[in-house]
């Protein structure tokens, strides 16, 4: 803190500025989170609300939500930063010309849905938790931590100490992290589409959690069907865990490949059992797997500690560059690689991996980083999942 010093303000209590610097960020956009007191007030008037709400502890939180708002926009005028506000549910590609930095305030959902628009991950983002658990909540709930609000695990401040962090950043400080993310692209009978990038996680899954979720799943690799010599023997497919083995016993992989078992012969053009194609090119579909489950999560490092931690997932360390995927719930039949199909149920797809689903239900949906960004699924859609979405630039906690 030696660098900074104490601006003397009216309207601002302590910020903190540098002594000697120029402002990092010039151009802001601010994502305001819509509290749910403001939802059920709109029911409300329309009759709609649900009788048992809680209307003092909603205003309260919705009361803590505004404070850090304004509050925020004190210290961005403080310090003669050029800033415009939306909504989190009006938020579009309009509001990102000439910004170079977005700010969201709320919690991990409006991070979140602020990631989104990021998509080429050239602007980077911060999150503000502006409601965060209190002391004297820690006292008063049973648990550790109070579920009603956001644990702001992408968030790098709180509304207690946005102040001093944000001129900090606003002159050239805080931790500018690279978090990976998801690309995932799902291809129709006649159309291609390249989904927002996830940041935290994707469930791809029947769109009713009673019913079965049937699909392929398999590997991707280049294919040129255009070579006149057969492809060359592979030991496993690029970015795939080398802890699992599948269960076919067409290829060796693992302890049988450390034994330096022979190579298998080269096999012909002709016997590529499935072709598919992502723009433009041409895939092989290797080590298929049908499935039938509750669906599918697939998490980023990011995400590791979420989700896909609470359903049995691995925890993975925010600067890994992989890819975790889970199944749900797999069914399995009695037979002789029930095992090792089983121990394929959770597995890591690394850099330079391409994971192909086949879906096989006449319904399906994909939810991205939660509940609100879905897309919908038909029986016969195919799905494309690697690490090649650009990584988003995101402001994180130095603890």
């Amino acid at each position: 803190k030696s660098h900074y010093r104490r601006a003397q303000s009216k309207t601002i209590m302590s910020p903190w500025v540098p002594a000697t610097s120029s402002l990092r960020f010039q151009r802001l956009l601010v994502v305001i989170k819509q509290t749910a007191y403001e939802e059920y007030s709109q029911l409300k008037l329309r009759g709609q609300a649900p009788k048992a709400l809680r209307w003092k502890r909603l205003e309260s939180r919705y009361k803590s939500h505004k404070k850090c708002v304004n509050d925020l926009l004190g210290v961005l005028r403080h310090h003669r930063v050029e800033f415009s506000c939306v909504n989190r549910v009006e938020l579009d590609r309009q509001h990102l010309a000439n910004v170079d930095l977005v700010v969201a305030v709320g919690g991990d959902g409006t991070v979140l849905s602020a990631a989104h628009f990021l998509d080429h991950g050239t602007i980077p983002l911060l999150g503000i938790n502006s409601d965060p658990i209190s002391e004297a909540d820690r006292t008063t709930v049973k648990k550790k931590t109070d579920e009603r609000r956001s644990h702001g695990a992408l968030c790098m401040f709180t509304a207690a100490n946005m102040e001093e962090g944000m001129a900090k950043v606003l002159y050239g400080g805080g931790k500018l992290s690279h978090r990976n993310r998801i690309q995932c692209i799902v291809k129709s009978t006649f159309a291609e589409t390249k989904l927002v990038p996830a940041l935290n996680d994707l469930l791809i899954a029947n769109p009713s959690p009673a019913a079965v979720s049937r699909f392929r799943m398999g590997w991707l690799a280049p294919l040129d069907l255009d070579q006149s010599e057969s492809p060359p023997p592979t030991m496993g497919m690029p970015g795939r865990s080398p802890s699992l083995t599948w269960p076919d016993g067409s290829r060796q992989f693992n302890a049988q490949a450390n034994q330096e078992t022979p190579a298998p012969r080269p096999e012909p053009l002709s016997t590529y059992g499935t072709v598919t194609r992502f723009g433009g090119h041409a895939y092989d579909i290797k080590d298929s797997l049908n499935v039938w489950s509750s669906g599918m999560w697939v998490s980023t490092s990011t995400g590791s500690t979420a989700a896909m931690a609470a359903a049995g997932g691995q925890k993975m360390i925010p600067e890994s560059q992989d890819i975790q995927y889970l199944i749900r719930e797999h069914m399995i039949e009695n037979s002789l690689s029930g095992e090792e199909i089983k121990n394929m149920n959770n597995g890591m797809l690394y850099p330079g991996g391409q994971l192909h689903l086949r879906w096989n239900s006449q319904k399906g949906r994909i939810f991205i980083d939660g509940s609100h960004l879905i897309h919908d699924l038909e029986l016969g859609d195919e799905i494309l999942i690697n690490s090649e979405a650009p990584p988003l630039q995101i402001f994180t906690d130095d603890a």
